[in-house]
């Protein structure tokens, strides 16, 4: 089989294995239903991944992989830090929202089946995140006059809170868009948080 190929069937189990472990939960979904799905063999999907703790681990990296190109690497560049974590509120509420991107809402709901090696691995990525959120928080902070109320890890902490959760209740037809979460969010983070 073509290197390509190989590439092309794991990146459609991992398409097909997050929308399953995103509609039904990653311990009611089996490697048959993942087969099935795929019209594979279940010999077909061994021969690509050893385990379903292994697809779910690769999910879950790529949704960092994702993080990381569609919100880091964009507010990297913005050298204001106010704007840069505008800019990052907004980003990661679109990945989060994302209908393309069910790996986003797999990683924020099925870290707890992962074994302990490969939660370490993916936890860890999660720091850096977070850690980046953090400093720029206290840089923010850092330039305003007054004593901020509010640590920089606990502000950073709520303010993912709040984006990640998000999946849970968004209803893309509802009252709240992503052009109205965006303004609000932003708002409760500067007008609280931040103070």
């Amino acid at each position: 089989m073509a290197r390509e190929a190989v590439i092309d069937s794991r990146q459609e189990i991992l398409r097909t294995a997050a929308r399953l472990f995103q509609q039904r939960g990653y311990d009611a979904t089996s490697m048959n239903d993942v087969a099935a799905s795929l019209k594979l063999s279940k010999g077909g999907l061994y021969h690509h991944f050893q385990s379903k703790d292994e697809i779910l681990f690769e999910i879950m990296n790529h949704a960092m992989d994702i993080t990381e190109e569609r919100v880091l690497g964009p507010v990297r560049g913005i050298a204001n830090p106010e704007e840069r974590l505008r800019a990052l509120i907004r980003l990661h509420i679109e990945v989060v929202l994302s209908p393309r991107d069910r790996e986003i809402t797999v990683m924020l709901h099925e870290n707890h089946p992962l074994p302990p090696a490969l939660r370490r691995r993916i936890n860890g990525r999660k720091k850096e995140y977070i850690h980046f959120l953090e400093n720029l928080i206290a840089e923010i902070q850092g330039s305003r006059r007054a004593t901020p109320r509010v640590s920089p890890r606990a502000a950073a902490f709520a303010l993912l809170g709040m984006i990640n959760w998000i999946y849970q209740w968004y209803k893309p037809e509802g009252e709240l868009q992503v052009q109205n979460l965006v303004p609000q969010f932003t708002d409760l983070l500067f007008g609280g948080l931040l103070v």
